[in-house]
């Protein structure tokens, strides 16, 4: 037995939890066909690859337990946010790492011995419970939804304006090569929604949804139309674009496009015909409207907690693309084209990323090290969930059935997309 001072604090260590921590990691690392991280312990002993592009610093005995008992990805992400552990280098290798693991789980026998091996390191996890955002009333409604939302973004602006870049537009860019910088794939998709939108001079444009303002702001200053939205910001565009606070349920008016970008994965799976239906009573009869969001590609109805709608989106919810364009139809709108942005984000949550890390001081004193934690592995893990297919991201343009047909594509595209 010895003890270590680590905090301000004794750990009280038997050379025995090295020996299991290393065992563990060996057993682990030899399931996976990917390069493994190297690991460096409490007392800074290290094992695997020297060449390996990330280490995971295991910051007490018990730091294994912490990470994978019980198995879920809330817990491994509390583990490195909490700092039991923590990930130097490339994160990206590490998560794409353990995602590996995740598909290619050990069979029962070898799963069992891996839980008895981590059960006799010490329990001295830092466990995070009562912290978790809580939230009360029925899923969903008014209340709760703005609560949910205002929890996401109690960051601060000063933390944003830090990774989003500048036109602060908080979705997925618009790349047409993998090597353009992020600020020019943003305006890109911006000026492609209002392509695909129609939009012209007299017209009228709602943004549900609209964050920081980027699209409307935009719409109003190049294409000349009346916008409404919410932001904190009208950019000098004041007299065309009307600021509102309040719920996609509450909106009144008929408006000749209405685009929803990055906000329906809040809505619910529940509330998609409410969503629907909402925005195809302010639209009008020869209107257009795109719905941007996120999809999954499972088909579990379950809730279970995870990582991201524990920390990042409370109450959000991905619904695969069938589900979502269903309740559209439901709702009395025609698909007239989907368009799958799957890459683009992930290059868009990896510029993100390079520019949080960049900012990395600057990010904490914002916020905290433990939201600085949040973010670079929420966006880093969505990045690789992006790649890997896991979860998607489509442009949908619908309208009503009996608006005119435009024949061909060609407004569909990028204005610089040779």
């Amino acid at each position: 037995m010895r003890t270590l001072w680590r905090g301000g604090y004794p750990w009280y260590v038997d050379d025995s939890a090295l020996v299991t921590s290393r065992s563990v990691y060996e057993r682990l690392a030899r399931r996976s066909a990917l390069p493994s991280p190297r690991v460096r312990a409490w007392d800074g002993t290290e094992w695997g690859s020297a060449s390996a592009k990330s280490t995971i610093v295991l910051q007490h005995p018990g730091a294994l337990r912490a990470l994978l008992l019980p198995p879920s990805d809330l817990i491994a992400g509390e583990a490195y946010v909490f700092d039991d552990v923590d990930i130097e280098g490339d994160i990206y290798e590490t998560l794409r790492w353990a995602a590996g693991l995740s598909e290619n789980p050990p069979g029962r026998i070898a799963a069992l011995r891996l839980m008895r091996d981590l059960r006799t390191l010490p329990d001295d996890a830092r466990r995070y419970t009562a912290q978790r955002p809580r939230f009360g009333g029925r899923l969903h409604t008014r209340r709760r939804d703005r609560d949910a939302v205002s929890y996401h973004y109690d960051t601060g602006n000063d933390f944003y304006s830090l990774f989003l870049g500048e036109t602060m537009a908080y979705s997925c860019a618009y790349y047409l090569d993998p090597t353009e910088d992020l600020n020019t794939a943003q305006r890109r998709k911006l000026d492609l929604v209002c392509r695909k939108l129609g939009l012209a001079e007299g017209r009228t444009l709602l943004d549900v949804g609209c964050g920081w303002g980027s699209l409307v702001i935009h719409a109003a200053s190049k294409y000349g139309v009346e916008a409404i939205g919410v932001t904190v910001s009208n950019a000098g565009v004041g007299d065309r674009v009307r600021i509102i606070n309040g719920d996609y349920r509450d909106v009144r008016g008929q408006f000749d496009a209405v685009a929803s970008i990055g906000m329906v994965e809040h809505v619910g799976r529940k509330k998609l015909r409410t969503y629907f239906d909402s925005v195809a009573s302010v639209l009008k009869p020869n209107g257009l409207f795109i719905n941007h969001g996120i999809t999954t590609r499972s088909r579990s109805n379950r809730r279970n907690p995870t990582f991201v709608n524990t920390y990042v989106f409370p109450d959000g919810e991905l619904t695969p693309l069938d589900v979502r364009l269903t309740a559209a139809e439901k709702s009395g709108f025609e698909i007239r084209d989907v368009e799958s942005l799957r890459m683009s984000y992930a290059l868009t949550l990896r510029e993100w990323v390079k520019n949080v890390e960049a900012s990395r001081d600057e990010a904490i004193k914002a916020t905290s090290q433990e939201v600085y934690r949040i973010w670079r592995a929420y966006m880093a893990g969505s990045a690789i969930a992006f790649e890997r297919g896991d979860i998607g991201v489509y442009q949908a343009l619908m309208t009503h059935p009996g608006a005119p047909w435009t024949y061909g594509r060609k407004r569909l595209l990028a204005s610089d997309d040779a």
